[in-house]
């Protein structure tokens, strides 16, 4: 009865990690799309140039991948140290996400502040040359958010010239609308905007994260039932 049971358990175990594992291809798959045909599309901050989307996506696919195959080649092959590979990944991941959000709750303040001073650094490489990646992040976010600016749209004067912002921060987009035009602009800043959508949504990104959670804690449970198991008998068990 309990070898049954545990052989269920291999079975799902590899299963779950099988499908985890084509997710994580599929992301790679994205990420690497991504940095190839919308290379131009970067990152907002200048102190992280390498924190674009198609970056994101490619580490966190490759992430996923990694930590798939381990616990799907541990669990159909019955390895230790796989399982334990596996586990130690997942116990990893899982510690860095809580002292990560530790951290963020601690010191959002801090973080608050540092972010928008760096994203207005940013501001002034909107129109610099190698810098297209940057500008076409800013107008992707403004036109989509309906925002203009980190704080407001004055953020652009040091940038653009006074009373200039970007085409792109215009209530109705039109060619050279943003030249000395600050009545007809989103007056709202992006940093709001994007801290009021959060707010908006917390409750569904709280339930994914406690999914995300739940299944790194099923999946390290798992792994250790069948490293236990295969450590105490000391071979394989028929399937």
């Amino acid at each position: 009865m309990a070898r049954g049971c545990l052989c269920c358990l291999k079975y799902m175990m590899f299963l779950f990690n099988l499908v985890f594992w084509l997710c994580g291809c599929g992301l790679l798959g994205v990420g690497i799309w991504l940095s190839v045909s919308q290379g131009n599309f970067a990152t907002f901050s200048p102190s992280f140039p390498s924190l674009s989307a198609a970056n994101l996506v490619i580490a966190i696919g490759t992430i996923v991948m990694v930590t798939g195959f381990l616990g799907c080649l541990g669990a159909i092959k019955e390895n230790k140290c796989l399982l334990l590979s596996f586990f130690i990944v997942l116990l990893v991941i899982l510690l860095a996400e809580l002292i990560l959000l530790i951290l963020f709750f601690v010191y959002m303040d801090k973080v608050n502040d540092n972010a928008k001073k760096d994203l207005k650094e940013g501001l002034l490489l909107y129109n610099t040359e190698n810098n297209v990646g940057l500008k076409n992040a800013w107008n992707i976010i403004q036109a989509e958010m309906r925002c203009c600016g980190v704080t407001d749209f004055t953020d652009w004067f040091p940038v653009l010239g006074e009373n200039t912002v970007p085409d792109r921060c215009c209530m109705e987009n039109s060619q050279d609308c943003g030249r000395n035009s600050t009545t007809l602009v989103w007056k709202t800043g992006c940093y709001e905007k994007v801290k009021t959508w959060f707010d908006d949504n917390k409750h569904v990104l709280g339930t994914v994260g406690m999914c995300i959670l739940i299944m790194q804690i099923l999946g390290m449970a798992f792994s250790m039932t069948l490293f236990q198991h295969i450590h105490r008998t000391g071979k394989k068990y028929d399937a």
